[in-house]
């Protein structure tokens, strides 16, 4: 007798995967959903908040400052003098006393430097200002960037470019464009910024400045690999170039199709989404080859898999069972043979999982146990004594 304890694991089960319909509008609410809020100062064009970030230097307190005061009398070029600005932005200079140079570009400095000196002091002098030790604030880049670690940052690059920079850059082929900033006074408080879009940019030219300790972390693209398993010729994780978007049909094919030996019709989609969470995705593979149901596309990290329904195991269980047996000799299991052919024709087993015609049409389309039970038939009668 044939044994039905294949199908015992697949009736009655629950199917907790969701369907296609159900997924398409979860997928449109996170692509609506509003990101991380970002305060951007109300008013401030994209224009001015370049020019506070990546316009020319301003000196403020803690810089070292190297100053040449150079007279028409002179005949030869004195050393300069190295003052450091104070808390207050003010230096002192010799004869001349405090003079404030705080947020002042170093030209404007050697104009107030002049100021201080001519006429009061000086009938005539020329002033030469430069920077020579900046004073820094040191944050911590890691991620996809050249040489992730602690990088130093002047008084006016406080911001997310110029420390991106101080660490080399970003690593082209791995960085996604998206930096998540954490501040060491305010460690519950991330910030992402996207600078692959002008807001996101416009968003990070708008932080406060960087402090000691805050950290900048550049995250890396997921990779481009979808894992395609189950009931197809090749499963195996498939790896395409940044930016290539595989369809499930698509996928599929690269998977070199179905199995032929058993007739799946439905797939699991298993997507990872923001919060975390899995989403199983029922898929009816018939639907979708005829176009009924849309051929959705697949994102990174996607798992699309073939399972086996109660159709393909009892399909695969007469392929090693019966078709193998049946062939095995002439004179044995008529008995068996036919059994098997009542089960396929069985109104139990076409209830459970055929759709058109009879289950000996599904599973033995070319008559193959029909003529071995004829074969068997005529070798029973020769063999009856006369």
């Amino acid at each position: 007798m044939l044994s039905f304890s294949v199908i015992a694991p697949v009736v009655g089960c629950s199917d907790h995967r969701m369907g296609l319909d159900e997924f398409l509008r979860m997928q449109e609410r996170v692509a609506q959903a509003p990101g991380p809020a970002v305060e951007v100062p109300a008013g401030e064009p994209a224009e001015t908040l370049l020019e506070q970030r990546l316009g020319p230097y301003r000196v403020g307190p803690g810089d070292v400052l190297a100053v040449w005061l150079t007279g028409a009398d002179q005949t030869t070029s004195p050393p300069p003098l190295r003052v450091r600005v104070d808390r207050q932005g003010v230096v002192h200079l010799p004869l001349a006393g405090n003079v404030q140079v705080a947020d002042r570009e170093l030209p404007d400095v050697e104009a107030a430097l002049f100021e201080a000196y001519v006429p009061a002091v000086l009938k005539d002098l020329a002033v030469h200002v430069e920077l020579i030790d900046p004073a820094a604030t040191n944050v911590l880049v890691l991620g996809a960037v050249t040489s992730p670690g602690l990088v130093p940052l002047r008084r006016t690059e406080r911001d997310v470019f110029h420390a991106i920079v101080q660490a080399g850059g970003l690593v082209s082929d791995i960085a996604s464009g998206q930096v998540r900033l954490r501040r060491l006074r305010q460690p519950a408080e991330n910030v992402i910024l996207d600078l692959t879009t002008p807001e996101g940019v416009r968003q990070a030219l708008a932080q406060p400045p960087l402090e000691a300790g805050d950290v900048l972390t550049v995250q890396a693209v997921t990779p481009n690999t979808v894992f395609v398993g189950g009931l197809v010729n090749a499963p195996r994780p498939q790896v395409y170039p940044q930016g290539v978007r595989m369809s499930v049909l698509q996928a599929l094919a690269a998977g070199l199709g179905l199995r032929t030996d058993v007739t799946p019709r439905e797939a699991t989609l298993i997507r990872r989404m923001p919060d975390g969470s899995d989403a199983h995705v029922k898929l009816n593979l018939d639907r979708i080859t005829k176009g009924k149901d849309p051929n959705i596309m697949l994102a990174a990290g996607d798992i699309l898999w073939v399972p086996h329904t109660t159709g393909t195991r009892i399909q695969d269980w007469v392929n090693r069972n019966i078709f193998f047996r049946a062939g095995v000799s002439a004179t044995a299991g008529v008995n068996y043979n036919a059994q098997a052919i009542e089960f396929l024709n069985s109104d139990a087993e076409r209830s459970a999982g055929a759709s058109q015609g009879s289950m000996q049409d599904l599973y033995d389309p070319f008559g193959y146990l029909l003529r071995n039970n004829a074969l068997q038939a005529l070798n029973a009668q020769a063999a009856q004594p006369r």
